[in-house]
């Protein structure tokens, strides 16, 4: 079964993307690092047939540039520069980057290594691959759409009858079901209520005209883990200075999770919560990491309702309306919600990441506030990560004690 092109734009990718890779290209091109792909279902089977469109998918990414419209839109984004984008001009996928494997019991391989810059692109294409192969050669693809369709008629419905009252962006494009099937969501819900207001996906948001939104993510933070200056308890310090010598608190919503939400308020001080406009929360239960987002904001004297809280770890519908009801009038809130905007249907989605984990031949990881999440292909590395962040934050209370006993 021979796939028509899946990838057929490079701005068919999350817009923190190029808002990681800008900062990269500023300041530190001389990372290399090596990404791992991970499907966390339980009992799925790649085919041989699958492997093979996947391999042809990917040849057919690394024939792509960007055309010269797509330059215009991202130097039209306020906080991209001109710059990085001449360098987007130059910029192809090297296949020479991507290695693929193919195990006796169907699991499924692949790694991207090379420069940092580079390498770190190819995530959403290939998750994008991916997702979609696998989904139209497993299933009846027109009754997967069919079902797909239903439900967003439900969710369509419930905006427009109140029972659905927070706004959100659609962040589906890595484990959606289709190319097309992610269009037409994001063309619907922007068109048939009032609550959509963007996407993460570029391409999607040139097409229809919309806000592309992101920052970062957890590789952004992990990266500076693979820098031997900078103590592992202080890589988040460093990519919050950097995130903001780079754009100034213009581009500024900051991800709490990588080492721990604990250890980023530390590092989240008063200047950083001036000059972030809010924080994302991507694990951890979300309850409890709000009220210690507001009281962190109050203790700076910081009005919350001027802050932003993005709820974006694994949500649906019911569960946004949930954190809305419940935080809305002491802090605004607002969501980001992937698969089930682009890959809700009657079959259960597939749970795939593809993970940086080395930088300069040196291991790196998320922690996260759930411990299921971290991931990491060195243990010795993962527990000497987790040490150093207990190390700093007891000495951290430690302090606090001390100075506690001497105003005593």
């Amino acid at each position: 079964m021979k796939l028509d092109p899946i990838v057929i734009s490079l701005l068919d990718t999350d817009l923190y993307k190029f808002n990681m890779d800008q900062v990269i290209f500023h300041r530190h091109t001389d990372l290399n690092g090596e990404y791992y792909f991970r499907c966390r279902n339980e009992g799925v089977v790649f085919t041989r047939e699958m492997f093979d469109e996947i391999n042809a998918q990917i040849d057919h990414l690394c024939t792509l540039t960007f055309r010269k419209d797509e330059l215009e839109y991202l130097r039209s984004i306020r906080f991209i520069k001109h710059d990085y984008v001449e360098f987007l001009r130059l910029w192809r996928p090297l296949r020479d980057y991507v290695e693929t494997s193919l195990s006796e019991s169907g699991e499924l391989g692949i790694v991207v290594r090379g420069p940092l810059f580079s390498a770190m692109q190819f995530e959403i294409y290939l998750l994008e691959i991916v997702n979609e192969v696998y989904f139209r050669m497993r299933y009846d693809y027109s009754e997967l759409r069919a079902s797909a369709e239903a439900r967003l008629n439900a969710k369509i419905e419930g905006f427009n009858s109140g029972r659905y009252t927070f706004r959100f962006a659609e962040f589906g494009c890595r484990r959606r079901l289709s190319r097309e099937w992610e269009d037409e969501v994001v063309r619907r819900l922007t068109r048939e209520t009032n609550n959509c207001v963007g996407t993460s996906n570029v391409y999607l948001a040139k097409k229809h005209n919309l806000t592309p939104v992101g920052t970062y993510a957890h590789e952004f933070v992990q990266m500076y883990q693979g820098i031997d200056s900078i103590p592992l308890a202080y890589t988040n310090h460093c990519a919050l200075e950097d995130w903001y010598d780079e754009y100034r608190g213009d581009n500024g919503t900051a991800l709490t999770d990588t080492v721990t939400t604990d250890l980023f308020l530390l590092d989240f001080n008063r200047a950083m919560v001036n000059n972030f406009s809010g924080v994302r929360h991507d694990s951890g239960d979300p309850y409890e990491w709000g009220e210690k987002i507001i009281a962190h904001y109050q203790k700076y004297g910081v009005d919350p309702m001027t802050k932003q809280l993005l709820f974006s770890d694994s949500l649906d519908f019911d569960r946004a309306q949930a954190l809305y009801d419940y935080f809305h009038d002491r802090v605004k809130v607002t969501f980001g919600i992937g698969t089930f905007c682009a890959n809700d249907t009657d079959v259960e989605p597939l749970n795939i990441v593809i993970k940086l984990q080395t930088v300069n031949g040196r291991a790196v990881a998320k922690l996260s506030d759930s411990p299921g999440k971290a991931m990491c292909r060195d243990e010795a590395f993962l527990d000497y990560l987790k040490s150093s962040v207990a190390f700093r934050l007891e000495r951290h209370r430690e302090n606090k004690e001390w100075r506690r006993k001497l105003v005593e």
